[in-house]
Parts: structure tokens; sequence; C-alpha cells
């Protein structure tokens, strides 16, 4: 079995869902199991936790445990399910967003622009679009949209007009084929994260991952029970722009709208007004974990008239 790397923020993440140990939690991101480890070592023998996972490799690293169960789906279903499984409301919930760190060391995945192999990008092996197929048949509009808004890259024209010369040559099929096409547009010192920007924009067109996190958190505040919390780790702007809007304003456009009283009409309270960051300890022991950030909110109290 491929090793998975530590969670990153785990420490932080467990002391901010405040654990109640007869509980009911999830792991929506169950991964390699680390946070769902983490969880269970803090319940006592009433408590549950539910894990969503929809790829296949993460079903391998199940946990056999009479007080947990992995849903093989994604978390954009997260109501659905907990109610087929009368877990609703819940304490607490947890969102580690973003690739799990193997994937990105598996050649065949094609996440990661370090390797050779397929230019894929699917999290859930089922779904028809790959990131080939994006390339290759997506309009010089629909790459501009994709490369502008995901990538925030500064030089998207030139990208565009590149992969669109490229493929009326021959079909990019390959991680190589498409690197090979962007060679020598970017200053080598700015190689990387030029490539990684392109690549996250490519994986979150695949994946339609800020729909499907759009989706989790508004399922989250209404599977939560009152005063349950929801930890999310993030790793780049788009991810973390979306959690930081919902949790201080209740929508992801960042609008803020009061009641007659002047008070946010939001589901969740921040907890933590500023993200938390791994220390540089964590970030010397595992340098991916460098750009997560953490972010806490906790269900407000209906209030009764």
């Amino acid at each position: 079995m491929r090793m998975y790397h530590k969670p990153a923020l785990l420490d932080e993440t467990i002391l901010g869902l405040a654990i109640n140990p007869d509980g009911v939690y999830v792991d929506v991101t169950f991964g390699g199991g680390g946070h769902s480890k983490a969880i269970l070592e803090q319940l006592s023998e009433h408590g549950k936790l539910f894990a969503f996972d929809q790829d296949p490799d993460a079903e391998r690293n199940s946990i056999e445990d009479s007080r947990f169960t992995l849903i093989k789906q994604n978390f954009s279903f997260l109501k659905n399910y907990l109610r087929m499984y009368q877990a609703v409301p819940v304490d607490g919930i947890l969102a580690d967003l973003g690739v799990s760190f193997h994937q990105f060391d598996v050649a065949e995945r094609g996440f990661s622009f370090r390797f050779s192999g397929p230019l894929d990008m699917r999290m859930d092996k089922a779904r028809k679009l790959t990131a080939a197929k994006i390339v290759n048949t997506y309009s010089e509009e629909e790459l501009t949209r994709i490369f502008k808004t995901y990538g925030e890259l500064n030089n998207t024209a030139k990208v565009v007009d590149r992969i669109v010369k490229a493929r009326a040559e021959a079909k990019i099929e390959t991680i190589d084929e498409f690197k090979n096409c962007l060679k020598g547009m970017v200053p080598a010192k700015v190689e990387h994260k030029f490539l990684a920007q392109v690549f996250q924009a490519l994986r979150i067109e695949v994946n339609e991952e800020l729909a499907v996190i759009e989706q989790m958190l508004s399922q989250s505040a209404e599977v939560l029970k009152e005063k349950g919390r929801l930890a999310v780790i993030t790793y780049h702007s788009l991810e973390d722009r979306l959690v930081k809007n919902y949790f201080k304003t209740g929508n992801f456009k960042g609008d803020l709208n009061k009641d007659f009283f002047g008070n946010i009409e939001r589901p969740l309270e921040p907890i933590n007004r500023k993200p938390i960051i791994p220390s540089d300890e964590e970030i010397k022991e595992n340098n991916r974990a460098r750009s997560a950030k953490l972010r806490i909110a906790e269900k407000r109290m209906i209030q009764n008239n």
C-alpha cells in the first residue's frame, strides 16, 4: 500500500473540533485516515465517526473499528448519506481540502508535473472528464476562463495560444507532452510556480472542486447541531476565500447581510478570525504543509423569539 503523509495541522484541527467523546463526527476527506484515527482516539465506545472518500486508494486504509463507517462517495453527498445512516445532527465535521499528498506521488494519476504519465487528474476515476480532454477539446474561451480564474495566471492568453497551436499538430495526452508545449514560457526560476498554477487550474476544472466545496460547506451548516464545529484546511487562495467568506458572511461572495437588529445573517460563527498556519517545525518536517490554512467555525444557536 502506498504511504500517506502525516496530515497538516493535525493537533490544531483536533483541538479546534473540541471533541465530545460521545459525539458523532465526520471526516469528509478520509485519505490516509490520519485525521480519522486521531478523532477516534478522542471518542468513547459510544462515539461515532463517518468518513467520506471517493478515491479507491483511500479504501485500502479503511479502519477496522465498530465506531467507524467509510462512505465511498464525494463529500458533496454529505447530507444525503448522513441522513441515510440516521446520523443527523452531528457534533463536528473536518475537511482537509485539496489533493491527498500521496496522489501527487502517483505518476499514473497525472496530478503532478514532476512525473511522466497520462494527463488525467481525476480524483474519481469513474468521471469521464480528464485534463487531457480539457486541453484537447475546450475552446479558447473556455481555456482562458479556467486558467485565468483557477490558475490566476498573468499570461493566460499566451498559455492558451501555445496549447491551441500544439494540439493542432498532435493530440496532447501525457504530462510530458503538455509541459513541452509550455516550455520556455517563463524564466526557469519561476517555472515551478507557473506549472503549479497551470496544473491547479486543470485539476479544479476536472473535479469541479470549488463547486463541491460550496456544496459541502452549505450542507455542513445544515447537518451540524447547535454549537457543533466545522474545521476546514485549505491549500490555496481560491479554497480559502470560499471558506473565509462563508464563515464570515454565510455566502460565498462575502456580502454582509444583516437582520433587523443588525446581526450578520450567517449559520456559522468563526472561532478564529485569522487562519491557523503550520509552525516552522511542522513545515520543516513536512514542506508540503507550508500552504495549509485552518479555519474553524461553530454552528450558531437558534434564537427563539
